[in-house]
C-alpha cells in the first residue's frame, strides 16, 4: 500500500496505439495508457513533499506544472492502466520521505594511530631501498 494514493480524480488518462509486439491488435485497438497528472495542484500531498518531487523529477514536469507517463508494456488497455498508475504512485514513494541527514564523524583515535603507522612503513620500506653513496 502506498502512503500517499492519488485519486482518479486528479489525473487523466488518454490512449492511443501503441507499438510492439501484438500482431493485428496493435494497429486497431488503443492499448497505449498515458496519464497528466497536475503536480501544483494536488489535494493529497504536502508542500514539503511537492517540493522534493520538483527537486528530484523537475525534468519530468512540464512549464505548466503537469506530469506525464506512459505505459505500452502490456497488450491490454486495462493493464496498462495500472501500470501507468503504478509508475506515478513509485515515483511519489521515492520521494515520500525526506532523506537522512548525514551526522559528520571524526576518525577514532586508533585508526588514526593505524593510519599513521602503516604510513611509516611503508615509507621505511621505501627508505631500505633507496642505494646509498659513500
Amino acid at each position: 500500500m502506498y502512503k500517499f494514493n492519488i485519486p482518479e480524480n486528479e489525473y487523466e488518462l488518454s490512449f492511443s496505439r501503441s507499438g510492439g509486439a501484438g500482431g493485428q491488435n496493435v494497429n486497431k485497438v488503443n492499448t497505449k495508457a498515458t496519464l497528466h497528472w497536475n503536480v501544483r495542484d494536488t489535494q493529497v500531498l504536502p508542500p514539503v513533499v511537492i517540493e522534493r518531487f520538483y527537486k528530484k523529477y523537475g525534468n519530468r514536469i512540464s512549464a505548466d506544472g503537469f506530469v506525464t507517463l506512459t505505459s505500452q508494456e502490456h497488450r491490454t488497455q486495462h493493464m496498462n492502466i495500472s501500470e501507468v498508475v503504478k509508475k506515478l504512485h513509485d515515483l511519489i514513494e521515492t520521494i515520500a520521505l525526506p532523506p537522512k541527514v548525514r551526522k559528520p564523524t571524526k576518525p577514532t583515535k586508533s585508526s588514526v594511530n593505524e593510519r599513521i603507522k602503516s604510513k611509516k612503513a611503508k615509507g621505511d620500506t621505501k627508505k631500505g631501498r633507496q642505494e646509498k653513496f659513500f
